[in-house]
């Protein structure tokens, strides 16, 4: 759009939306979208919500804004200790922030002061793996193992400070699959390490790929025996979306020491996310300086908060965690009908609505069949209005091609099917 005073985030041209309702969105020349990837898998609970809408204005008119240097809000009260209890994390503290980026942040800052407040000056160093994504501001893109988003602002980082352990192999037990973070650590010096932090399952650098049952319960044991605190990264797998409230908790009891939440705490209708702090990590801050030594000035903003506790009452009276499960399931054995039918795509993988396909060389077996694949399916789906969420560099940081799914929670079992007749047609029209 040429005659815009827009700075877009790249040169293709952008659909005009006017309007959203369920799942589907409406631009302003009449198309209707399927939302099948809920933007960046964000609008859990559908579009068009007039109650999350209306609880925003009443509480703009209440209260809009106070700083959170100086005040608290009875929203954020009670939003808080609604989601601890939601997410089954009793005694844990909420750091409220506007976005995942923001979030994973905190969190790593957190743990290093949480070290620092101890003594354990040393520990400087938070373990990720490669493929990750973590955030576009640089402490997250740092620890992010996504090549393409990284390569142009490593002179940036300190190396160093950011050790990747490779990605989950389910072809492992998840407790073998674990043990390589106790080989890491030694080899880096266990008493360097400040954190380590994982998405349970992976969303953007590698769609829907998850460990081994067992792993996460493992890395949980390998961080408490060397003093590490484990963060889980829940800002896409969280809030219900994977079929649980928190996808770390999918094959048991978990506890990590940090969670990580964005995307589904406000579905889209406010900026809002933030982090989970354990008993533990919350206290020795406190307890220690006296303050943690971060902030945002929109954190905890009262109008987001009062959307999240709106999008969070939906969820629980509309059972979304179990339509989640239920709808997933569905969507996935379409999916691998469809791996059957098109020999481009190699795998169709995860849980609940955290869906991906990965796409390549059926000659091969390899998932780098060209690049640009999977950006030729998703144009196809959008052609027959459908809204997907294509990736690339899960091989190597460039080869390899996937596509994730990610519907709101609240989508209808003939909304599957209207999505898989789409992508169906897609994958025709791109190789077969």
């Amino acid at each position: 759009m040429t005659d815009s005073s827009v700075f877009y985030r790249s040169r293709k041209s952008y659909p005009v939306a006017v309007r959203a309702e369920g799942v589907y969105v409406f631009d302003d020349r009449g198309q209707r979208y399927l939302d099948g990837s809920s933007g960046a898998l964000v609008a859990n609970i559908g579009h068009g919500r007039t109650a999350v809408a209306d609880a925003m204005a009443a509480q703009a008119r209440r209260l809009a804004f106070v700083h959170g240097s100086q005040f608290s809000s009875d929203v954020l009260e009670e939003y808080a200790s609604r989601l601890a209890g939601f997410l089954k994390l009793p005694g844990f503290r909420f750091w409220a922030v506007s976005g995942g980026s923001e979030a994973t942040e905190s969190a790593i800052k957190l743990a290093r002061q949480y070290h620092a407040e101890r003594g354990d000056l040393e520990r400087y160093r938070v373990v990720t793996r490669r493929p990750s994504y973590h955030g576009a501001s640089l402490g997250a893109l740092a620890a992010s193992g996504m090549g393409a988003r990284r390569e142009l602002y490593t002179p940036l980082m300190n190396e160093s400070a950011w050790p990747k352990l490779s990605k989950p192999n389910p072809e492992l037990s998840g407790e073998a699959d674990a043990e390589r973070l106790r080989t890491l650590l030694e080899e880096l010096g266990p008493q360097t390490v400040a954190a380590f932090m994982a998405e349970p399952v992976v969303g953007a650098s590698d769609a829907a790929l998850a460990p081994s049952p067992g792993y996460h319960a493992r890395i949980a044991e390998i961080c408490r025996e060397y003093g590490v605190l484990f963060i889980a990264d829940e800002v896409m797998s969280g809030m219900g979306r994977c079929g649980a409230p928190l996808a770390v908790q999918l094959h048991g009891p978990v506890t990590p020491d940090i969670v990580v939440l964005g995307k589904g705490l406000a579905a889209g209708y406010a900026p809002l996310a933030g982090l989970m702090a354990s008993p533990t990590v919350h206290d020795t801050v406190m307890n220690g300086s006296g303050a943690f030594k971060h902030g945002f000035t929109y954190a905890g903003h009262p109008v987001s908060v009062a959307a999240g506790l709106s999008v969070l009452d939906t969820v629980q009276n509309e059972n979304l965690v179990e339509a989640a499960r239920e709808r997933g399931t569905q969507l996935l054995a379409g999916l691998r009908t469809l791996r059957s039918r098109h020999p481009q795509v190699l795998e169709a993988r995860g849980h609940g609505l955290l869906l991906g396909l990965i796409l390549g060389d059926p000659a091969t077996g390899e998932a780098c069949a060209g690049p640009g694949l999977a950006e030729r399916v998703a144009l196809a789906a959008r052609t027959r209005g459908l809204l997907t969420y294509p990736g690339t560099g899960a091989v190597d940081g460039t080869r390899g091609d996937h596509l994730l799914l990610g519907p709101p929670l609240s989508i209808r079992p003939a909304e599957i099917e209207e999505l898989l007749a789409a992508l169906d047609g897609a994958l025709s029209d791109t190789g077969g």
